[in-house]
């Protein structure tokens, strides 16, 4: 900014603005209101929204309700906007007055200075365009920023799902990699039955895909839109015609489909269908964050932990020990997931939180479940292509701490029954004797049966081990 202003008037009086300012008196206003982050909306934010008043121009063009040289100045505005200019004109903190007025009407002002420009005409003086009358032509904050919010998610949709759907490849691959790699389970972090690393990591790749399929399944109730439902969802001042041109207009520009709402009334009441969806992104995250755990104790280590996977190095671990790396992409996959887990709970409570006809707690709603898609997005490309793309297994500790799981008795209660089985088990770990040594010298078993009951790769398939023993007790 150059530091000279020029002078803007609303309702409240006048106020100096910025001369080069493309936005004018009001986002002024909320710019002094709210100081309170220094965030800035989020990309996908500002561009669903200015995707509605592109909408908006192009359908009131249609309808002759707004005289073509103004809309095609509208529409050139956004489109610049949309292009990734004037980014730093919008400015309005994400913690602002309930509803969103203040966004909004930070991209009427914009808009609307612009596209004067555009026809000649200098910023501030909102003439031809104004920024009320002809770019929030037939709108009202109530039913831009829910429609803004459903239309930012689904737009920003498919780049979470590309990441995603990467991710859960580059699992799957390690998963037929090390599909020959057989290690301890565990659960309740004790030693549990024999399984490979590979199915191990083939379970992450589906459960990956099926959170996925549950974000997809609840983005779809976003798809159906209120705009038009004006003021309070009624759609007072709205031509007859407009909701469906929108919905047209929206989804040509996203590039996507859209439907119309059925009840804008009830679209503009509730935030139901964006908690639902910010919380199957929750899902998503509590399951990547279990997997992040997971990476971090196969790969502890080297010596005094599990040390069964080596992760690629990709930072010095320690500023004090020498030689120490860290499993930090993990970690950081761990904190992201957190991070969307807090944003949920603070959408939830927002949702709950409208009154009657409207919901006042959208702004920070559109925040946190758009940085949650962001945030998640680039976790997943990040963890793909810096860690678990270069994963590495270690074999012989794999095989190392199999032997010596007691849960291999297990194997043997079909043969022995569980009781004995189980002082087996005990017995091993007390004198530190592979449970395969202590069968052998305990002649448990025929020297010929052995190998087959404690056959590890059989352990990791369905099936008996040894085949079926009538005489065991029941487990």
């Amino acid at each position: 900014m150059t530091g000279k202003t020029r002078s803007e008037k609303d309702p409240l009086g006048s106020l100096d603005v910025p001369a080069d300012a493309l936005y004018g008196v009001q986002t002024l206003r909320a710019v002094q209101n709210f100081p309170i982050s220094g965030l800035r909306p989020l990309a996908a934010f500002v561009d669903a929204t200015v995707r509605i008043k592109r909408a908006a121009a192009l359908t009131h063009k249609k309808t002759r309700r707004l005289e073509g040289k103004l809309a095609d100045a509208i529409v050139k505005a956004a489109d610049e906007v949309l292009a990734g200019k004037h980014r730093e004109h919008f400015v309005v903190d994400v913690y602002q007055a309930g509803a969103g007025t203040s966004h909004n009407m930070n991209c009427n002002e914009v808009l609307a200075n612009r596209a004067n420009e555009l026809l000649g005409a200098r910023r501030g003086e909102y003439s031809p365009v104004h920024p009320n009358d002809h770019v929030n032509m037939a709108q009202s904050t109530n039913d831009v920023i829910p429609t803004a919010i459903r239309v930012a998610c689904v737009t920003e949709l498919e780049g979470l799902k590309s990441s995603f759907d990467k991710l859960a490849k580059v699992f799957a691959d390690k998963g037929k990699e090390f599909d020959d790699v057989l290690k301890s389970g565990r659960t309740h972090l004790q030693d549990a039955m024999p399984i490979r690393l590979g199915q191990e990591l083939a379970a992450y790749a589906e459960t990956l895909r099926r959170g996925m399929k549950r974000v997809n399944e609840a983005a779809d109730y976003l798809r159906e839109l209120g705009i038009g439902g004006s003021a309070v969802g009624t759609g007072v001042n709205v031509e007859a015609a407009y909701p469906a041109l929108m919905v047209k207009h929206l989804s040509d520009s996203a590039g996507t489909k859209f439907r119309v709402g059925n009840d804008r009334v009830q679209l503009m009441q509730s935030m139901g269908d964006v908690a639902a969806f910010s919380s199957q992104l929750k899902v998503l995250a509590l399951d990547l964050s279990k997997i992040a755990s997971d990476l971090r104790l196969m790969a502890s280590g080297p010596r005094t932990g599990l040390d069964e996977i080596r992760l690629p190095a990709v930072q010095p671990g320690s500023s004090i020990m020498p030689g120490k790396i860290n499993p930090s992409i993990p970690e950081m996959v761990n904190q992201v997931c957190f991070q969307v887990v807090g944003n949920d709970t603070c959408v939830s409570i927002s949702a709950e939180h409208g009154q009657l006809e409207l919901n006042v707690m959208m702004p920070v709603i559109a925040h946190n479940v758009l940085q949650s898609m962001m945030i998640l997005a680039n976790t997943a490309r990040v963890l793909a292509e810096k860690c678990v793309k270069g994963m590495e297994a270690n074999r012989e500790q794999c095989e190392y701490w199999l032997e010596r799981s007691a849960a291999l008795a297990t194997a043997l209660a079909p043969q022995i029954g569980y009781a004995r089985a189980a002082e087996l088990s005990k017995q091993s770990v007390k004198e530190g004797v592979l449970i395969r040594e202590l069968v052998k010298r305990e002649k448990v078993l025929p020297d010929a049966e052995i190998d087959k009951v404690l056959d590890m790769r059989k352990m990791t398939e369905i099936g008996v081990p040894g085949g079926a023993h009538g005489g065991g007790s029941a487990g």
